[in-house]
């Protein structure tokens, strides 16, 4: 649960309504829901003041800080939900708020099913390629519902699996008994004691995976996931991308950061090796989540360009939805 002085506020009734799955404040005067995926503008007006207690309440737990020297925040709420902070004078007047919450209890695959946010043939594919150690890829846009698609994976993968989570923030929530949820650390007032995601990636190669998540590829670390789906352990990660086609592009150039010995000689082929399909979820104007786009890597490279194999009768069409879930 939250603290008990944030449950107490103003907020509590956003906070509560199961609904909701993102609250923002962009300013005292204006607070903004999204309730099942469509955005709202609620009455709730706040006291200037009241936005500086409310982020040193939400960070108290946290171990993380945000001041002129830091601007932005990221951290995990006692309740699982997700929080960003910006203060001025980044933001112009008012401090920028974000609480993304998540079910107290993780989707799973079945739900989504009944939810219309997929379909039962692709649920049955994807969990096959859990069971053969086959490295998935889920692409999408924000508020898609990429984590909230990864966790349903996870919780259909053999719970005799030890899984091993690496997150800038966490937001994976798992029932199984054995894995491990590891997130960065920012660094000291000092600048010291950094941890970043290319670390956890290494380091959970030393802890005996049978299954390695990275939960949102964004920079230099794909190169470090993409060298361990390569030792032969398998992974699943997220990646913010337009298409499966775009996915694959992402992965195949953000290792690239990581130096200039990295050519992209070295990652297409790595990459065609590494991932074996990509799933595309998207967010419709009905704020409903769904899986687009399937598709399977098979190893080949044409033209200088990965191969892909559209696995089109698995996907989710708009006239199948029936009703929308809280994801992320």
């Amino acid at each position: 649960m939250l603290t008990k002085e944030i449950w107490s506020g103003r907020l509590r009734g956003l906070l509560e309504d199961d609904a909701i799955d993102e609250i923002w404040i962009n300013d005292p005067d204006h607070v903004f829901v999204s309730r099942r995926g469509i955005t709202e503008l609620t009455e709730l007006v706040l006291d200037p003041a009241e936005l500086i207690t409310m982020i040193d309440l939400l960070l108290r737990h946290s171990g993380r800080r945000v001041d002129r020297s830091q601007p932005f925040v990221d951290a995990t709420l006692p309740d699982g939900s997700r929080l960003h902070v910006v203060i001025p004078d980044i933001t112009y007047q008012y401090p920028a708020i974000n609480i993304r919450k998540y079910p107290a209890k993780p989707l799973q695959l079945t739900q989504l099913v009944a939810a219309g946010s997929i379909t039962a043939p692709a649920a049955d594919f994807l969990v096959e390629l859990l069971k053969r150690g086959e490295n998935i890829l889920i692409a999408g846009g924000t508020g898609s519902g990429k984590t909230t698609l990864l966790n349903a994976l996870l919780e259909a993968a053999n719970p005799t699996e030890r899984v091993i989570v690496c997150e800038e923030v966490r937001e994976i929530n798992l029932t199984r008994a054995d894995w491990v949820s590891m997130q960065t650390r920012t660094a000291s007032v000092e600048g010291f004691g950094a941890v970043d995601l290319r670390t956890l990636v290494v380091e959970s190669l030393r802890m005996r995976p049978d299954r390695i998540v990275v939960g949102e590829v964004r920079q230099r670390e794909a190169l470090d996931l993409l060298i361990a789906l390569n030792c032969g352990t398998p992974g699943l990660g997220t990646i913010h991308a337009n298409s499966a086609r775009e996915a694959i592009t992402k992965i195949s150039t953000l290792p690239l950061l990581a130096g200039e010995n990295v050519s992209l000689d070295f990652v297409i082929p790595t990459v065609a090796a590494a991932i074996d399909a990509v799933v595309f979820v998207t967010k419709l104007a009905t704020g409903q989540r769904c899986v687009n786009e399937i598709v399977t890597v098979p190893g080949e490279i044409v033209a200088g360009e990965i191969k892909l194999v559209p696995q089109s009768f698995l996907t989710t069409t708009s006239n199948q939805l029936v009703s929308s879930v809280a994801v992320s």
